[in-house]
């Protein structure tokens, strides 16, 4: 809130240098930064009283805006790549699919292997587990289970994570 916004009958004052001036009522704290050409702008609204500040409010968003522009900065997204595999796969083909796996946890994002069942395939889903364990066996230097392999509708899942 800002200026006329401000409603209170009572507000504690901060100057423009950040000197304490006490609390006063919002027409004296709006007099106060009109006299200096600048903004009234509500900072602490949950307190008691109410906090505010005289600054100018235009420089004040574009503080507030480079500061979250900078913290988004410093985070770091991690993505969820997948691996789909089937219950039928053959050796050379689980390896491509572990050295894809191993490309995405070197970027630092997540695996999640599916193992998919079709028609009669879903019969054998106790056989099909070693395969999830296969894999993660494989990539067990450069990954951990996050999430073991469970069963979730007509397919298997497990997630892995890079090895910190």
């Amino acid at each position: 809130m800002i200026n006329e916004q401000i409603r209170d009958k009572e507000v504690r004052l901060i100057g423009t240098e950040g000197e304490q001036l006490g609390i006063m009522s919002a027409k004296d704290a709006m007099k106060l930064a009109k006299e200096a050409e600048l903004d009234l702008v509500k900072i602490a609204p949950n307190a008691k009283p109410p906090v505010c500040k005289i600054i100018d409010y235009g420089k004040y968003r574009y503080e507030l805006a480079r500061k979250e522009k900078e913290a988004k900065k410093k985070q770091k997204t991690i993505d969820i790549k997948e691996v789909r595999l089937s219950p039928n796969i053959d050796t050379n083909d689980l390896n491509t699919k572990v050295n894809q796996a191993r490309k995405f946890l070197a970027k630092g994002d997540k695996v999640k292997v599916t193992l998919r069942f079709r028609g009669r395939e879903l019969a054998h889903v106790n056989q099909s587990k070693v395969i999830l364990d296969d894999f993660a066996e494989q990539l067990a230097d450069v990954a951990s289970v996050d999430k073991p392999a469970k069963f979730e509708g007509r397919s298997m899942i497990m997630i892995l994570t890079e090895k910190k």
